[in-house]
């Protein structure tokens, strides 16, 4: 089921080919940051956020079953975790974790079903 981690849902008013980069990104309970870097590869999608001062800088990457919606006209993507729970996922440095397929097994473990974080079967 993990394939599922890396696809927008149907619903969430992604448009592909569509650049995001930018955005703003609120989790269920604030803003994050802004998009860096995104793809919309077929099982292959994720967002890059800069989460700017909110965790010192850092990057996390988020699969892009967790987007619920994007709105173009307000340039923001609104993701289905807390704040907290991406906090706490596995940390993401970009040079070693992008395209490497063991990190994304452990982020689809995390955030996947079964996941203390609710994860939901698609």
């Amino acid at each position: 089921m993990t394939e599922h981690m890396w696809t927008y849902k149907d619903t969430s008013g992604h448009l592909a080919g569509a650049d995001l980069t930018g955005y703003k990104v609120e989790a269920t309970d604030g803003s994050i940051g802004k998009v860096d870097k995104h793809s919309d590869e077929v099982d292959d999608a994720y967002l890059v956020v800069d989460t700017g001062v909110w965790i010192f800088g850092k990057e996390v990457l988020l699969p892009a079953s967790t987007v619920v919606r994007v709105d173009l006209d307000e340039r923001k993507i609104f993701v289905d975790r807390t704040k907290e729970q991406i906090k706490d996922a596995p940390e993401f440095h970009r040079e070693k974790h992008l395209g490497d397929p063991d990190y994304r097994d452990a982020l689809a473990t995390y955030y996947g079903p079964g996941s203390p974080f609710g994860g939901r079967m698609f």
